[in-house]
């Protein structure tokens, strides 16, 4: 058996991160890295960054907003964009920025960037609850839960109380209400487990978000977790840890999200 690691990153912004991200890389050597929120088009992806680093890189953006990259040690086997169930919504003209699937020989892993929703009121807020509810049915039609499959990314929910530093205050936000809860857990329900929640059972002030607006956030423990590593059961038992990195957020022109690592013994 060996060590498999993998990583998941909102880098807001790929060649805005690339002075943290390049050398995390380096050091860390994960087996499989998600980003998202690459905002850049393909033609402009820092591809040339990746394999001077030993990775092999597959990518899906476009300008400005969105996309969703996943860098692999090993040549990955087939890659597919989107959720191909030929549904559009107002926020993107597709999906295909939103959800990147890359095969391996023992294992598959979805990434995804799940659409904020702005506000309750607004129309993005009704699309992210339909963006799950097609997530579901992705899952239904592609995969089974005795399969090893690792599903991470930018979710964009905060799944328990525990899981925001306010949770009274911030109740009723986007990414912190009932709705979302509900339609989050209904993809869980598909066959997923937590696999950070795994190894930290209970635990508080574990935060992958800091917004930029709030001054010394990562400092006060004023987050959110909003970006997780979830797989099934036959790969979760085999998790043996999970953590947040918080390096990537404390250094010099941040993403305001960081770094969630799992382990694996595969």
């Amino acid at each position: 058996m060996s060590v498999f690691r993998i990583a998941t990153y909102n880098v807001n912004s790929i060649r805005s991160r690339l002075h943290i991200l390049m050398p995390w890389l380096r050091e860390n050597r994960p087996d499989v890295i998600c980003l998202q929120e690459t905002k850049v088009e393909d033609s402009k992806f820092p591809q040339s960054e990746f394999t001077d680093a030993g990775y092999h890189v597959a990518f899906r953006g476009e300008r400005q907003y969105n996309g969703v990259a996943v860098a692999s040690l090993e040549k990955p086997g087939a890659v597919v964009c989107g959720l191909a169930d030929g549904a559009t919504g107002d926020d993107s003209p597709s999906d295909e920025d939103r959800l990147l699937r890359i095969s391996f020989p023992r294992f598959t892993v979805v990434n995804t960037y799940v659409p904020q929703g702005r506000e309750r009121e607004a129309p993005q807020f009704a699309y992210k609850l339909e963006w799950f509810q097609r997530l579901r049915r992705y899952f239904d039609r592609s995969f089974s839960p005795e399969e090893n499959i690792i599903w991470c990314g930018d979710l964009n929910v905060a799944p328990e109380p525990i899981d925001v530093h306010d949770p009274k205050r911030l109740r009723g936000h986007v990414c912190f209400t009932p709705e979302v809860w509900e339609a989050f857990d209904h993809v869980k329900g598909w066959g997923f487990v937590d696999v950070f929640r795994k190894h930290h059972p209970g635990e508080s002030q574990q935060y992958t978000f800091f917004d930029y607006r709030v001054p010394k956030s990562v400092e006060r423990k004023l987050g959110w977790r909003v970006d997780h590593i979830l797989a099934t059961p036959p790969l979760a038992e085999k998790s043996t840890q999970c953590w947040i990195d918080l390096a990537p957020r404390m250094s010099e022109k941040p993403s305001d999200h960081t770094i969630v690592v799992a382990e694996f013994q595969l």
